[in-house]
């Protein structure tokens, strides 16, 4: 992980939204404004629980927030939906650029399954295509507004189907238009990576690179798969792995806080990823709603994202899905000042860790990491 070259982290008090971002786990199917939403419903006649912006915001919210992933992952019913035509397609990924512009976001990565998207006609490559086209649409519109970012695809297959190796096939032909990475996404618990073990063996003899939902709803051995059959890159949410992480405390102590030292052991699994720098592509609002973090507590400062930092695991922060969680990126940057006390210097590190896991040619990479680090020190 880079050393970040702010000396003296200047305390927070402006707005977070300023500074630069780089987003790894965001899909684009879980980012739509609700008012387009409606609009494109009501063109291809679906129907919604509401037509109201602000209720149908609401209504996402309240769905997700359910603590379960299955239920999660019902509210992309009426995302998907509006997805399925050219002109849909065009229109969702132009937005989720200038969305991801406006929250201080210069580098993103958008996942998403081709094949959720062929109800109305489209082959895989022309919905692929049409997202492109919205996202370069978006990257233009950011930069004749002043501002510049940079974006690319990171080709979905559903875990529960079997197109693994035609969506792999998909990805790599796309490769140098604009898909970056491979992901399998979907109901990960009955589903291990293993599933699509050729699709992987496939990417992996044409150096295309894959990051893998894991440590989610399921635990090590789903971590253990992407690994191992899925030659995971990265670790979308991830987050599971402190189950093979044990802190114990001293039993003469009289109490558990912040200021009490307890002797920490990595397991075999856990020492592997931490020490290799495998990205954990952690999402701590969504973690809270699915309940990925369940067996560690109750609320969000029960997150295990401060012990893996801490441990020196490489820990990025992510949105998820910034509809159904009602959260930006600064939101979420936010949210772990508020909890976990985080100043500049942090938030610096878990910019820089992510720049570094993304997808990128190493003079991209490096050239964004420069970025990141001068527009953090003219803070001071």
């Amino acid at each position: 992980m880079t050393e970040p070259i702010v000396d003296e982290a200047p305390a927070i008090d402006f707005d977070l939204k300023s500074l630069p971002k780089v987003s790894l786990h965001d899909h684009l199917d879980g980012g739509l404004r609700p008012a387009t939403i409606i609009e494109l419903a009501e063109a291809v006649g679906h129907q919604l629980p509401s037509t109201d912006p602000v209720a149908l915001g609401e209504w996402f919210r309240e769905s997700a927030d359910s603590g379960s992933l299955v239920r999660y992952l019902e509210t992309f019913d009426h995302t998907v939906a509006v997805m399925q035509t050219h002109e849909g397609l065009v229109r969702v990924a132009k937005e989720f650029v200038e969305d991801l512009a406006d929250d201080g976001v210069v580098y993103g990565e958008v996942r998403w399954a081709p094949e959720q998207h062929l109800q109305k006609g489209l082959t895989l490559d022309e919905a692929v295509e049409a997202v492109q086209e919205g996202l370069e649409a978006g990257v233009e519109a950011v930069s004749d507004s002043g501002r510049e970012i940079q974006v690319g695809q990171l080709i979905t297959a559903m875990r529960h189907a079997d197109r693994g190796q035609e969506i792999a096939e998909l990805a790599v032909r796309h490769r140098n238009k604009g898909a970056v990475g491979f992901d399998i996404a979907g109901a990960e618990d009955g589903f291990l990576p293993s599933r699509f073990r050729d699709a992987f063996t496939y990417l992996a003899q044409q150096n295309f690179p894959a990051t893998v939902h894991a440590g989610e709803a399921a635990g090590l051995d789903s971590i253990q798969s992407a690994l191992v059959d899925g030659r995971a890159l990265r670790l979308g949410h991830g987050v599971r792995i402190a189950e093979d992480v044990t802190v114990e405390f001293d039993e003469d102590s009289e109490s558990e806080s912040e200021d009490t030292v307890g002797l920490v052991t990595l397991g075999d699994l856990s020492s592997w990823i931490r020490d290799r720098g495998i990205a954990l592509e952690i999402c701590p609002s969504s973690n809270l709603q699915t309940g990925a973090i369940a067996a560690f507590g109750e609320g969000i400062d029960s997150h295990p994202l401060d012990m893996l930092y801490q441990l020196g695991f490489n820990v990025t922060i992510n949105t998820d899905n910034r509809l159904m969680s009602g959260v930006t990126l600064t939101d979420e940057f936010e949210l772990l000042v508020e909890t976990f006390d985080y100043d500049l210097d942090d938030l610096l590190e878990l910019t820089l860790n992510a720049a570094e896991a993304a997808f990128l040619p190493l003079e991209e990479k490096e050239a964004l990491v420069e970025y990141i680090n001068d527009a953090y020190a003219n803070l001071g």
